[in-house]
């Protein structure tokens, strides 16, 4: 049942979530291999009744809570690995390891959902069905939730799937989700135009790549403003132009790379076709050739809005209703927890960790080499977590 008394148990949890956070951003992991997170937190959790399942491919784990009664199954997820930069907060639990940095919040998401577990596992007594508890690896661009269903850690699948990431820029304490598309699907590309250099006092003697290079560039962005409804946001950036070694010779080459967000499987696909089209026909009329390669990320994280609607009650029972907020449109980060929601409805959602009361618009994002978390707030993610695991397994969908 759910009551504000949730989040009470919550913060009785504080010290446990916090050690256990400070723990882990000390010492951050990259990629799919995180033994050292994973230890961690199975030491944290080893006196819970939980099974567990690791191995395959990654240091994934899910660790399985049977209530007393049988019922429907509900997964949580947290993610464990870091990012490839230096840290500079200044924090006495700052990384210690030179380059690294848990400046997306997954200590904190991992942390939280460990509190959750042990807020639910002190109620297995009341739950009827099973809680699956996802601490997952590899989220920074490694397809890690995808390993991980492909080594079969989350067979059967569950009935329902949540989880939640902080925002640093966000109000104290405030839940914010929608529902239908919540973060974009993320596809890099690459373009390569292949020309014939040559003196740059004679440009006439060769074929130039550079000026074809840049036509490409423009007509990328006329391609998103003019093919595309701008309701159905699509973002194609280019990050990376690079040609030539010196100021007088016209390189046999040029490059481009960046990224593509879209908010649909049908706009993902026609951007992909037409990328190709824009770069092989500005190329050809240019005597040039140009080869494209697109590398596909996440897919579109899509919330089911019934998931939604129980993040929402879960939300104004636990922390009242002024900590709700639908989000207006989605953001065009990527995510991969999108592959869950591809095969389970669920639904991921936001918690704000600015510090209480300050300006939280002006505070450093996620990313950010000095992104601070109020860490008073991560009780309220660990109540959020477990209540939504508690409000569908008695209640599921209605």
């Amino acid at each position: 049942m759910l009551t504000p008394d949730l989040l009470e148990t919550a913060r009785g949890l504080s010290d446990k979530i916090i050690s256990l956070r400070r723990d882990i951003h000390s010492e951050p992991e990259l990629g799919l291999h995180t033994p050292k997170t994973s230890a961690k937190v199975r030491a944290a959790l080893a006196h819970l009744p939980l099974s567990w399942r690791e191995g395959g491919s990654t240091t994934g784990m899910v660790a399985t809570l049977k209530g007393a009664q049988a019922g429907p199954r509900v997964l949580l997820r947290g993610d464990m690995d870091a990012l490839p930069m230096q840290e500079h907060t200044g924090l006495e639990f700052a990384s210690t390891i030179e380059g690294r940095m848990h400046a997306c919040g997954h200590d904190t998401h991992t942390a939280m959902l460990a509190g959750a577990a042990e807020l639910l596992c002190a109620r297995q007594d009341t739950l009827a069905g099973e809680v699956q508890f996802m601490f997952q690896p590899g989220e920074e661009g490694y397809h890690g939730a995808r390993f991980m269903l492909d080594d079969g850690l989350i067979d059967p699948l569950p009935d329902a799937a949540f989880a939640l990431h902080i925002m640093p820029n966000a109000a104290h304490g405030v839940i914010a989700g929608k529902p239908g598309p919540l973060m974009a699907a993320a596809d890099q590309f690459d373009i390569r135009i292949t020309g014939q250099g040559g003196h740059a006092s004679m440009p006439h003697d060769t074929r130039d790549p550079v000026p074809a290079a840049c036509e490409i560039v423009a007509a990328i962005q006329a391609m998103v403003t003019r093919r595309f409804n701008a309701s159905d946001a699509v973002v194609v950036t280019v990050t990376q132009l690079n040609a030539g070694t010196a100021h007088n010779v016209i390189p046999d080459h040029a490059s481009l790379s960046g990224t593509i967000r879209t908010l649909s499987p049908e706009n993902r696909s026609e951007v992909q076709k037409l990328m190709r089209q824009v770069a092989t026909g500005i190329a050809d009329a240019h005597g040039l050739s140009a080869d494209i390669t697109i590398t596909e990320g996440f897919p579109v994280t899509i919330c089911d809005a019934r998931a939604v609607a129980i993040g929402q009650a879960v939300t104004e029972a636990t922390l009242g209703v002024h900590a709700w907020r639908n989000l207006p449109a989605p953001i065009m980060g990527a995510e991969d927890f999108a592959y869950l929601l591809e095969k389970v409805p669920g639904a991921m959602f936001f918690l704000g960790v600015a510090p209480e009361g300050d300006n939280w618009a002006s505070c450093c994002g996620i990313h950010s080499p000095r992104m601070h978390v109020d860490e008073t707030a991560l009780p309220h993610g660990t109540a959020i977590l477990a209540g939504c695991a508690i409000h569908f397994l008695e209640n599921g969908f209605t």
